[in-house]
């Protein structure tokens, strides 16, 4: 009998017939199809590694222009300078070090003020009982301080000239830390204006902040004309358009975070040279809204909390925060103000886009705020009326 002829599968033990031919002509793919793929590929290599900079080479890809196109392409890896390697291991270093909370532990209330503060009665109140657990520090810019308090008296560091949305308030902020930071007892660093009042008993605020894992840096994506918008071309590389953040300036910090804010020079000359008016075209820096909050997400972004413990109300949508007035003051507003429990994010984009964001301490949902602003000093007599009652509201 005339043995089949057949293919052998894998390591079957039979033997199985295929129909055809037992050798197949390889098959052959038309050649413009294989030059139009080498010239569509290198192309986008091109691209790439060659960025164009005129938009009608943008839209043959995406009707978005450039945007659309560096979209899709893959980012490309950016190397540290050996500026920014020595500045993140140094900031590494100072972060992996113990926090370490005495008895004697003390919050540092750093105050940034033109001249005379017109709730130090208030604060005399707040204070009192509780020596050896705070330290004051005040910035005057403009006139030398009358005080009512003796907490206050003999309390200026040496301060020049701040004007706002320059870098000025920046380093009026790392003065205050710099001679908060000479005493060893202060673990907490606080810092507020003059239009600043406690909405919380001292004691609540003291274990509130002292014993936080983080600290209460404002810090928010704003991709808008007044968050993103204002990122300047000359930051980059050290400061990429993606990482720049938004906040308030009105921040409260542990030890190891004011220690890294003053060890900054290579992110702080950054701010210090580009974030200001007029710099690059109609924009717009301002330096204490952007310099804390965009530093803290590069290098520590777990670290904080995204929002501060100061309050402040921007409902009426100005250029500056509400400022409340004598009738304004009642128990029952400041009861509000101390059961707010969420933050509001609104950014700058078309109608602006408004979210909720909670507030956790220590993974527990608590109340956002310890202090307040904008009052003016008028309202100081009521609110010494009813500071009793409503520093005790839980």
């Amino acid at each position: 009998m005339k043995a089949i002829k057949g293919w052998r599968l894998g390591r079957t033990n039979y033997m199985q017939s295929l129909p055809g031919a037992r050798h197949r002509a390889p098959t052959r793919k038309p050649v413009w199809i294989i030059a139009l793929v080498s010239l569509i590929t290198m192309f986008v290599i091109g691209a790439y590694m060659f960025p164009h900079h005129r938009k009608a080479a943008c839209y043959m890809f995406s009707s978005k222009g450039c945007k659309g196109l560096t979209d899709w392409l893959p980012p490309s890896p950016r190397e540290f300078s050996d500026d920014e390697i020595a500045a993140r291991v140094v900031i590494s270093e100072i972060l992996n070090s113990p926090r370490v909370i005495k008895k004697s532990s003390k919050i540092a209330f750093m105050f940034l003020t033109p001249g005379t503060l017109p709730f130090e009665k208030l604060w005399d109140l707040f204070f009192q009982g509780h020596e050896g657990k705070f330290s004051v520090y005040i910035h005057a810019s403009k006139d030398t301080p009358v005080h009512t308090s003796r907490y206050f008296v003999n309390r200026e560091i040496r301060s020049d000239e701040v004007v706002w949305g320059r870098i000025s308030m920046i380093d009026a902020e790392r003065r205050l830390l710099t001679n908060a930071l000479r005493d060893p007892e202060n673990q907490q660093f606080v810092l507020l204006s003059d239009s600043c009042v406690p909405l919380r008993s001292f004691e609540y605020m003291y274990n509130y902040m002292m014993y936080s894992n983080v600290s209460y840096v404002d810090c928010f994506d704003d991709p808008g004309p007044h968050g993103t918008g204002r990122h300047m071309d000359h930051m980059l590389p050290e400061i990429p358009k993606e990482d720049f953040r938004k906040g308030a300036q009105w921040f409260s910090m542990k030890r190891q975070h004011a220690v890294i804010t003053m060890a900054d020079s290579l992110y702080y000359s950054k701010f210090r040279d580009y974030c200001g008016p007029g710099i690059e075209g109609n924009k717009n820096c301002i330096a204490d809204e952007h310099y804390l909050p965009t530093f803290f997400y590069m290098l520590d972004p777990g670290g904080i909390a995204n929002w501060t413990v100061t309050y402040v109300d921007w409902s009426e949508k100005k250029w500056h925060p509400r400022t409340y007035m004598p009738e304004d003051i009642t128990h029952k507003l400041l009861k509000n103000l101390t059961s707010i429990d969420a933050v509001s994010r609104v950014t700058s984009e078309g109608t602006g886009e408004v979210t909720w964001v909670p507030c956790m301490w220590n993974g527990i949902k608590r109340p956002c705020y310890l202090f307040g602003r904008k009052f003016h000093a008028s309202t100081l007599d009521k609110l010494i009326n009813l500071f009793s009652n409503y520093t005790i509201i839980s």
